[in-house]
């Protein structure tokens, strides 16, 4: 397991490193890709970038769960959360 985490600085950082753009440039376009995401996953559309990673919205049910301090049983309503998936190329870069 990695011993640090990549802040959005850092990774904004080498990005324009890597393609010679300035770093207020990356940074507008990290924060696109991601409020594009955003908007697009909360209207329930499935967004995938093949190979690397799948974002999409999906439903979770109704269940019942226990408060841990009390022991108490509470109902947990239905709602809805993002599943992410790694891709293939993704997937063999961890190994």
């Amino acid at each position: 397991m990695a011993d640090k985490s990549i802040t959005k600085t850092e990774l904004v950082a080498s990005i324009a490193s890597a393609t010679g753009q300035s770093q207020a440039a990356v940074s507008g376009v990290v924060d696109a890709l991601f409020t594009t995401v955003s908007e697009a996953v909360a209207k329930g559309a499935k967004v995938s970038i093949p190979g690397w990673i799948a974002f999409e919205q999906v439903d979770t049910a109704a269940r019942t769960g226990r408060n841990p301090q009390t022991g108490a049983t509470i109902e947990i309503p239905a709602g809805k959360r993002v599943k992410v998936t790694a891709g293939s190329k993704l997937k063999a870069a961890a190994k």
